[in-house]
């Protein structure tokens, strides 16, 4: 598996924008001709616009972009700024007297690491746009994954940097995920069982197990901790031909990709949201779709902890010596 984009994937642009004082931004995903898009959101925190929009049965096949993007409920304004942009360039769902772009998105809590009353709006999400047509291919402290943490059940002291990671596989059939980790849990390496990141222990230089520590806190109130605000988020894009049930069965399955990874996953306080987008453009077995996308998942969320940087004193994995 690349870990590094060296290419994005065909028909799809990936851009970011940022505020790196406020520690906050957003990252877009655009498909011009628009893609089959379904989604799967897990846990019990979601924030998430238009994804009613996607069920099987609803009309509008496609999306033309999906984001992602922090600031909580309030990020969800880079929708509107997103929208104006493709908007500008004549692309959306034709209704005759005008297109409309579709754009559904999700949103991850990073409201308590720099400035919180500085959030994703408008201008950032068409700033995103305009970058997406620069080829960015940079990923780690950018975008959605700017004010990224993990590692959050024994409070900030403890947590350390997370940020936005991408993962593909390139050949005829093309697949890859852009994730933005933001976990209450620990990132574990499905290669070795091996976990990388979470809570550390500054003082004693090592690891925690965060399921331990839940375990042994279970008859407190879940907030009582201070781990709080969490959530992954990620889209899949494909080359390959699908229906739209094909899409949103598919960003289900995928899910398996953070339940590999992240430990604990999908909990009360996440949102763990996953878009899947096919531009349509090869006949693939939609089973080979679902194991490379939970791979292409799993690789992206160690990608996003391995081009974290420290940031605040938030500890990254390339920082630490264990």
């Amino acid at each position: 598996m690349k870990t590094l984009n060296k290419k994005q994937i065909d028909d799809f642009k990936i851009g970011h924008n940022q505020n790196q004082t406020a520690l906050t931004g957003c990252t877009v995903i655009i498909c011009e001709e628009g893609a089959v898009t379904g989604v799967d959101v897990r846990g019990g925190a979601p924030g998430t616009r238009e994804t009613d929009l996607l069920a099987s049965e609803n009309i509008v096949e496609k999306a033309h972009a999906t984001f992602l993007a922090g600031g909580s409920a309030y990020g969800l304004d880079a929708g509107g700024g997103i929208m104006k942009f493709l908007e500008e360039k004549e692309i959306g769902f034709d209704v005759q007297t005008t297109k409309v772009p579709i754009v559904p998105g999700a949103i991850l809590f990073d409201l308590g690491i720099g400035n919180a009353k500085v959030r994703p709006d408008q201008d950032m999400g068409f700033k995103a746009c305009e970058n997406a047509y620069q080829d960015e291919k940079l990923f780690g402290n950018i975008g959605a994954g700017t004010g990224a943490t993990i590692g959050k059940a024994l409070g900030p002291e403890y947590s350390m940097k997370a940020g936005i990671g991408y993962a593909y596989e390139l050949g005829p059939l093309q697949i890859a995920a852009t994730v933005a980790v933001n976990a209450v849990g620990d990132v574990i390496d499905p290669s070795t069982g091996r976990q990388i990141a979470g809570i550390f222990d500054r003082k004693k230089n090592q690891l925690l197990s965060t399921s331990d520590i839940l375990l042994s806190k279970a008859e407190q109130s879940f907030n009582q901790n201070g781990y709080f605000g969490n959530t992954t988020i990620g889209t899949i894009m494909t080359n390959a031909k699908l229906t739209k049930a094909q899409a949103n069965k598919i960003a289900s399955i995928a899910q398996d990709g953070i339940a590999k990874t992240i430990d604990p996953s999908h909990t009360i306080m996440d949102g763990d949201t996953l878009f899947t987008m096919a531009s349509n453009k090869i006949e693939v077995d939609p089973t080979i779709i679902c194991m490379l996308a939970t791979k292409v998942v799993a690789e992206a969320i160690i990608d996003s902890v391995k081009k974290a940087k420290t940031t605040l004193g938030y500890p990254a994995v390339q920082d630490l010596s264990l």
